[in-house]
């Protein structure tokens, strides 16, 4: 079992190393639940999901995102016990983190993060930003790890100035954070895309990125197959890469630090043509 870090000064070091390279990182999905909007019950098999975690390492992820309980984020979601989120993880989490890659626990049960970290992972991705469970600031400060703290809202309401909400809310984690003693260098920021919001919210915060990078901290955009792409262009989830690459493109452009994605190969190609292009001016 690894041993819990509980100095945030290694968590700085290790964050400040990771995004280190000065190139966007790609966040590579891994969903071991049956009802993911995107991928649902692909990768509940444990040995269906290993082979996805090495086949997206060899594609050229830099961090894996590992989680056992949906957070599809319109509707129909009735969330999981812990329990149920552990009898997931069990048999996947060691494993995908013995590959050596950065892997991050998806969850917003401080149990389970504590559970994940124990076993080695070595960021937290918390899709309420330390506002769901009141355990989980008090948790990741313990083990002074990173931290992704997401935007989200129970219910969108298309009456709202998004863009005033996200800031708000990141203000608040941002406040949990500093009265847990969480270093803020650890901190990486989600504007949750698709999360309690229209599409047409969406389109909003990804158009303002640059609001929020008033806070000064790193910025992960995670705009794989989400409804609002369908709301430019008709299609199914799996149908909806366009949208997700050019999507992922403009928000490095903005300075996003990691992309969360599900199509790893085809947006480390997208990034690394972009990138030749871009040098050969």
């Amino acid at each position: 079992m690894a041993l819990a870090r509980p100095l945030a000064a290694a968590a700085t070091a290790s964050l400040a190393a990771l995004l280190a390279p000065g190139r966007p990182l790609v966040m590579g999905i891994l969903n071991v639940t049956p009802d993911s909007f995107s991928d649902g019950g692909r990768f509940v098999d444990p040995s269906v999901a290993v082979a996805r975690a090495r086949t997206m390492i060899v594609q050229g992820a830099d961090i894996l995102d590992v989680g056992a309980e949906s957070t599809r984020p319109y509707g129909g979601n009735q969330g999981v016990s812990a329990d149920d989120e552990l009898a997931r993880l069990r048999p996947v989490l060691p494993e995908v983190i013995g590959l050596g890659l950065p892997v991050s626990i998806d969850t917003i049960k401080a149990s389970t993060a504590a559970w994940a970290l124990d076993q080695g992972a070595a960021i937290v991705n918390d899709v309420w930003g330390l506002q769901r469970d009141p355990a989980m600031a008090s948790l990741v400060a313990k083990y002074g790890v990173p931290v992704i703290v997401m935007h989200n809202r129970d219910k969108a309401d298309p009456a709202i100035d998004i863009v005033a909400d996200v800031v708000a809310f990141f203000a608040r984690t941002l406040e949990i954070a500093a009265q847990a003693g969480i270093a803020r260098a650890t901190i990486v920021l989600d504007p949750g895309i698709g999360f309690g919001k229209t599409p047409e919210q969406s389109l909003t915060c990804l158009h303002h990125l640059a609001e929020f990078k008033r806070f000064g901290l790193p910025l992960l955009v995670g705009a794989s197959r989400k409804r609002f792409i369908a709301s430019v262009s008709p299609s199914e989830p799996t149908e909806r890469i366009g949208g997700s690459i050019a999507t992922h493109l403009i928000a490095a452009r903005e300075g996003a630090a990691i992309l969360r994605v599900h199509d790893v190969q085809e947006t480390v190609q997208a990034l690394r043509v972009t990138a030749a292009i871009e040098g050969a001016r």
